[in-house]
């Protein structure tokens, strides 16, 4: 026998068989219990990396464990397709979006492939491909005609690189995710949907998600932002045209003593009639546009007003008047367009009144002695009583509220109210690259739905990127259609879906992929939900918002019974390497892939060149700071199972993994062990009674372990097992053990568990072998350490049946070779035992 395992034969024999099996195909009609197991799906963009190897590598181990476990599984793969990168390239290469993000799924496919991942490889699919986006364009038209979609204007953020709209949540730091451009305010027509319409119902399905992370949970919690507030209405001291006055919503009715002025937004109605007829506040107005509509944007932005010399009256008290300004920092798109401002008690309010010197006044204290304490540079927004507010003071907070509440409802002016801070998902992309809204547009009948026997409406190929901006837009004929009610000559909605769109339902395709529908719900509802989901944290709000709201609202439409989609979820760590670099004189960073750098000591150089290198952060891999390592090289050296069990090693799952070259060594010696262990060697007989307890402890061990996704305490107990066996002689124990071994480790490593397995002569595939039983009697320890001591200090140890009796105990320790020398002839004055845990013998 060869001492060493020949990853390169046995990776490419079995991956082979599986294939040629269809090993790894999920049945729909299966009696046996189901498990769906699901990674997030990859965007194509050319190589996997080692976030994407650890993701799947974990998935992959409980689907394999599931079917040793006998259930049913399916483990499906695809490509989350669409998506501005491929225009980018587009521009950038001179390719076809298409062409490119082809030739990337490709490529991305046979690396996976050599993982040996346990994928139902007949189920895959591509968000951009017609047969996926048609079927996700009928489901757009069924919300449509639901009422679930509508198109209004509103403010978006504009990137004027990428020129499209971004999410909220694709603006960091006022730029734009992808390009890094400074992102503007735009008014445009845009199609949304009705996700507000599910808030309640999204925050109460929040507390049966039992099995999600709970920072996930809060976090969403967080973005839906439900709070109880107040509707009150300003009144101000002369009218705009015909207008007198505005309401406005407030969170914090009990500060209304503190406020010092009220603001609206730069579209509001009173601030467009006004600038009508003052170029200051049209130009105030102008500049406002420059700042987008992200809320972690507004917040640390310069605070900006323009006084409209309009004042409102205070609701509270007719005699008192606040000023009226136009602000930057609200949007009409939150809560009513309009404001109070309370000093000091919101640090934006705070900012703004030190800006224009308005009054601070506290009107929460957290004592009644500290009404009068200063308001600094930071707004008080911790607990405490109500101070300096008439009929309030000394009230709680919350009661404060109530009381304002109430006297407004009694009086006519206000209305306690609850809102959330959640808002309808806009969902037009002016791009070219992703799914088309089904929509035609005519003057006589307006939007008009795409007939659904005209689906798919197909991307047309013959586009051009020369010029900034959506290539449909400019399409010489494909936006020219005729009306489907009126036969008239019309447009196609040039608009394309967001990407997170095509996530929120592959999940169910992926359980069911009839050509005439987008699903078969009986099938689909056989899969879902998805017992365990897979991915980074990053998507904790916008993916997975997203699909909880999508399969809600098909299931509001009578397409399915699922809400959830998930129940169980998953967020990995990350995969860190040392990142490398230079600078130069101006200050600009140029960045070092690993494979270009020599280290020596503390000390790195430039392979090429010999240039000194500066080593910099352990950090997440990623392509802007090239510290990312390709797993083909890996694989190819080391082979796929070694990679797979440094993924799984050390780090606890959710913790990030630092990948370094002594690890994936160490990991290729570990495989090698397991390959020696399991060698057939000469029959043998007898029995191991300590080793069968550990072998039997291992199996329940470690299948809780897996179950519970602590891969890394799963092959904690894999090594000392195989320490175990390592150390056992010869025995039908051992024998018995070594074969069990090859199981336990077929979910981990499974390429050299099916070499293992064929070796011994073992019938069929490992991957179809079931997982091995443990005898619970095994599991109970029948016997015990015995800690001898005398004065109170440890002479010696012995091992007892559990449960041996004080007499016996007290004997066997009387006997010990080094209790007799310790006590050198002495007498013992007393001797102290404690079943099962010591004896002291007192001199």
């Amino acid at each position: 026998m060869n001492a060493r395992f020949n990853h390169v034969k046995a990776d490419a024999h079995w991956q082979r068989v599986w294939e040629e099996q269809g090993s790894f195909h999920a049945d729909d009609t299966s009696a046996k219990p189901r498990a769906y197991v699901l990674e997030m799906f990859p965007y194509p963009s050319g190589r996997i990396h080692m976030g994407h190897v650890r993701n799947y590598t974990m998935g992959d181990v409980l689907a394999r464990f599931r079917r040793m476990q006998g259930h049913e599984v399916l483990h499906p793969m695809g490509w989350d397709a669409f998506g501005m990168p491929a225009e980018n390239a587009a521009m950038e290469k001179k390719v076809h979006p298409g062409d490119w993000t082809r030739a990337n799924i490709a490529a991305m496919r046979e690396q996976l492939k050599r993982l040996g991942f346990a994928l139902d490889w007949s189920r895959e699919l591509a968000t951009c491909e017609p047969d996926y986006y048609g079927q996700e364009q009928a489901l757009f038209l069924d919300l449509y005609a639901a009422g679930l979609v509508y198109r209004k204007e509103s403010a978006v953020n504009w990137d004027p690189v990428d020129m499209t709209v971004l999410a909220n949540e694709q603006v960091i730091d006022g730029r734009g995710w992808r390009s890094g451009a400074l992102v503007e305010r735009r008014k445009l027509s845009q199609w949304f949907l009705k996700i507000t319409d599910f808030a309640e119902d999204l925050l109460d399905g929040l507390k049966t998600l039992d099995q999600w992370p709970e920072k996930v949970r809060t976090m969403q919690e967080n973005w839906i932002g439900k709070s109880q507030g107040m509707r009150f209405r300003f009144a101000l001291d002369k009218p705009v045209g015909d207008i007198d006055g505005f309401e406005v919503f407030t969170t914090r009715p009990d500060t209304m003593f503190g406020a010092s002025f009220s603001a609206i937004a730069a579209d509001h109605p009173i601030a467009q009639a006004l600038a009508a007829n003052n170029p200051e506040l049209a130009a105030f107005i102008e500049d406002c546009k420059r700042t987008g509509t992200a809320a972690a944007e507004i917040e640390t932005a310069e605070k900006k007003g323009f006084d409209t010399g309009l004042s409102v009256t205070h609701p509270l008290d007719p005699t008192w008047k606040l000023p009226l300004f136009v602000a930057n920092f609200v949007l009409m798109e939150y809560g009513t367009g309009a404001v109070f401002g309370c000093p000091a008690h919101d640090q934006r309010d705070l900012d703004f009144a030190r800006k224009y010197a308005l009054p601070v006044t506290r009107v929460v204290a957290p004592s009644p002695e500290e009404a009068d304490a200063p308001i600094h540079d930071e707004a008080y927004v911790g607990p405490g009583r109500i101070v300096n507010s008439r009929f309030l003071d000394g009230l709680s907070v919350d009661e404060a509220k109530a009381a304002v509440i109430a006297r407004g409802e009694g009086e006519g002016w206000g209305t306690g109210t609850t809102v959330c801070r959640l808002r309808d998902w806009g969902v037009s992309r002016q791009r070219y690259w992703g799914t088309p809204i089904p929509i035609i547009h005519c003057e006589a009948c307006g939007p008009v739905a795409v007939p659904k026997a005209q689906l798919p409406v197909v991307l047309p190929e013959d586009v051009s990127f020369d010029i900034p901006g959506n290539p449909l837009d400019r399409h010489p004929t494909w936006k020219h259609v005729a009306c489907p009610s009126c036969n008239a000559p019309a447009v196609r909605e040039t608009d394309t879906l967001d990407t997170f769109v095509d996530s929120s339902w592959y999940f169910i395709r992926f359980a069911s992929q009839p050509d005439d529908q987008p699903f078969d719900r009986a099938i689909a509802e056989k899969w879902l939900p998805v017992g365990q989901y897979i991915g980074g944290v990053e998507h904790a709000i916008l993916h997975l918002l997203y699909a909880r709201f999508w399969t809600r609202a098909l299931e509001r439409i009578g397409k399915i019974s699922v809400k959830e989609p998930f129940t169980g979820l998953f967020t990995q760590g990350m995969v860190t390497h040392q990142s490398y670099f230079t600078t130069d004189p101006a200050g600009h960073v140029t960045w070092y892939e690993p494979s270009q750098v020599v280290i020596d000591g503390s000390t790195a150089t430039e392979r090429d060149t010999g240039i000194p290198i500066k080593i910099g952060r352990i950090e997440k891999m990623s392509k802007s700071k090239k510290n990312t390592v390709d797993p083909g090289p890996i694989v190819d050296q080391y082979g796929a199972d070694a990679v797979r069990w440094f993924m799984l090693s050390d780090s606890p799952p959710e913790r990030d993994l630092e990948w370094t070259e002594s690890g994936i060594e160490g990991c290729w010696r570990f495989v090698n062990r397991l390959w020696r262990i399991t060698e057939p060697g000469e029959a043998a007989e007898g029995e191991d009674k300590d080793l069968d307890r550990k072998l039997h402890r291992a199996i329940a061990g470690i299948a809780a372990d897996i179950d519970a996704l602590g891969f890394n305490r799963a092959v904690a107990k894999l090594h000392e097992l195989a320490n175990a066996i390592e150390k056992a002689s010869p025995s039908a124990s051992r024998d018995a053990a070594a074969r069990t071994l090859i199981r336990l480790v077929a979910p981990m490593v499974p390429h050299l568990a099916e070499e293992a397995w064929a070796r011994l002569g073992e019938s069929g595939l490992v991957a179809d072998a079931a997982w091995p039983e443990h005898d619970p009697a095994l599991l109970v320890d029948d016997e015990v350490t015995i800690a001898l001591q005398v004065n109170g200090k440890l002479r010696d140890t012995l091992v007892a049946p559990k449960g041996t009796d004080r007499a016996a105990l007290e004997a066997m320790a009387m006997a010990s070779e080094k209790i007799v020398r310790s006590l050198d002839g002495a007498s013992p004055k007393k001797v102290i035992v404690v079943p099962d845990r010591l004896v002291n013998i007192v001199v």
